[in-house]
């Protein structure tokens, strides 16, 4: 690739350094990034905001709408250009919102548990009361023996964890023996995709679901979480359908003592004050989006894109998941901003909603602006999408990047991450990474990656009681906003981008009945 002088903005005169036959910036816009993010941080201002004033941020629930003004609010004073909340889909399962939560054990003995309703479950008549039955159901021929004795019992849905002593750390760093394995091309050891059969236990869950729909039971007790910390999930809920029974999760530790009770035949009885309010059925999912503007008149409409999932779960105040790259987005924009830095492409920040339910926000904006799935063409953003940042891995830092497959982005990165070797960023990986919102643009072949991070305590913390700011870790946040920075703005200064994956929306064309939601 041919090297260019690269225009001089309000602050620096930018000159791409020739390293592996690509090209990034100074290292003193490195240096100044570094300063600016390690020295003048908002991190922990930022990150207090998020958590403990904006609270838990479900999916279309008033508070995550309070959230989404909020957040909106907060990039205007970072000095961010057309700050807006952007319509993506429309939410078909409506807004829901937990206002009490009480359940207790009272006999044979009492005890207060630690629980939390599953979003978009029905709520009780008052304070409720009544008597434990353990389904205890391997096949569907098991239910059998259940009908017609359900109504007014407490159901304990069948044992599906058993909590064993782990004597590994509960938080950890990726060691270099991982990073090297990350690092090798998988590709040549990987087997054809086979097609995918529900699994038994799917199909089960399934057939004990619509059992227990006819039965109607008092409320409905599951085992998700450990540590004594319930999870937070949700039901699959249409707007306007009747108010399902109540579903409440519990640690596995107290489900576990209740199904051990039963089996004894030892009489078990709770007592319940749930309520949960349902909302409209027109809610929409937005996503929350700002800019720096472009400068260059060629390109200025290209767009480079920063961005995390704003929502979260109800049971904490989403620190980690993913208030922690909600962060590292708002601070990275900050960061730019203050450097007096005018980029030649668009930088874009976006604050997804809905992915905890699948991805709604990306895959909206997917669909709105750059690839129209059902009639197969491009929109007017897809030729202007330069690159995609993601964060949705937890609250550690950055050790590389997966490149998913695309062997083109290689000598960017490799280049670009240069200056920032020294703070642990080593590994480019051509790895395939999902779950999350870079798979709304990977999947139209566009340059839309996730990083690699460390776990720290994130896998049994998420998605739990226990997601607040106390999961964050400030010093990695830090260390990641001047690695977001420092990306977004090589890519937007840069003369070449990286190329998107040939190939791709011929292969979608193909497939039948693909869509965005």
């Amino acid at each position: 690739m041919k090297k260019r002088l690269i225009v001089a903005s309000v602050m620096v005169s930018f000159f791409f350094s020739a390293v592996y036959g690509q090209k990034r910036l100074p290292d003193e816009v490195a240096y100044k990034i570094k300063n600016e993010a390690f020295t003048n941080s908002k991190v922990e201002e930022t990150a207090q905001w998020l958590t403990d004033f904006l609270g838990p941020r479900l999916t279309a629930s008033k508070n995550g709408q309070r959230a989404e003004a909020s957040v909106k609010d907060k990039m205007t004073e970072f000095g961010l250009s057309n700050a807006r909340q952007e319509f993506a889909v429309k939410f078909t399962r409506g807004g829901w919102e937990n206002e009490k939560n009480y359940i207790a054990l009272t006999a044979p003995y009492y005890t207060a548990f630690a629980a939390t309703p599953r979003a978009w479950s029905g709520g009780t008549k008052g304070l409720v009361s009544g008597e434990a039955v353990y389904l205890d159901v391997n096949t569907e021929e098991d239910l059998a023996k259940y009908k017609g004795t359900l109504s007014g019992k407490i159901v304990l849905m069948p044992v599906t964890t058993n909590y064993t002593i782990n004597f590994e750390p509960l938080a950890s760093r990726v060691n270099d023996a991982r990073l090297d394995e990350l690092a090798r091309d998988p590709r040549p050891a990987a087997s054809p995709g086979r097609p995918g059969v529900l699994p038994a236990a799917y199909a089960l869950r399934e057939k004990i679901a619509n059992f227990l729909k006819e039965e109607k039971p008092l409320a409905i007790l599951a085992g998700e979480g450990s540590f004594n910390v319930p999870s937070s999930r949700g039901l699959t809920y249409t707007a306007g359908q009747p108010e399902p029974t109540p579903e409440i999760s519990l640690p596995i530790e107290d489900h576990g003592r209740m199904v051990r009770l039963v089996q004894k035949n030892i009489p078990v009885k709770l007592e319940l004050d749930i309520k949960n309010t349902f909302y409209p059925t027109d809610t929409l999912v937005n996503n929350v989006i700002a800019e720096i503007p472009g400068s260059d008149p060629k390109l200025k409409n290209e767009v480079v894109m920063i961005g995390a999932h704003l929502d979260s779960w109800h049971g904490g105040t989403g620190g980690a998941d993913n208030g922690s790259g909600c962060i590292v987005m708002l601070e990275a924009m900050r960061i730019i901003k203050s450097l007096g830095i005018s980029p030649r492409r668009t930088i874009r920040i976006a604050l997804w909603g809905g992915e905890e339910q699948g991805l709604f926000g990306s895959r909206g904006y997917a669909q709105n602006l750059l690839y129209d799935l059902k009639d197969h063409k491009k929109l007017s953003g897809y030729d202007n999408f330069v690159l995609y940042l993601n964060m949705d891995n937890g609250s550690g830092r950055f050790r590389g990047i997966y490149l998913e497959e695309n062997d083109m982005a290689v000598p960017y990165f490799k280049t670009w991450m240069e200056p920032f070797i020294s703070l642990g960023f080593t590994t480019l990986s051509l790895r395939r990474t999902g779950s999350t919102d870079h798979v709304s643009f990977n999947m139209l072949g566009l340059p839309a990656y996730q990083f690699i991070q460390d776990p720290l305590e994130y896998g049994r913390t998420y998605h739990t009681l226990m997601d607040t700011y106390e999961r964050l870790s400030l010093e990695d946040l830090r260390v990641n906003a001047a690695l977001v920075a420092w990306f977004a703005l090589n890519a937007a200064q840069d003369a070449d981008r990286i190329p998107v994956k040939p190939g791709v929306l011929e292969k979608l064309k193909e497939q039948q009945n693909i869509r965005f939601y």
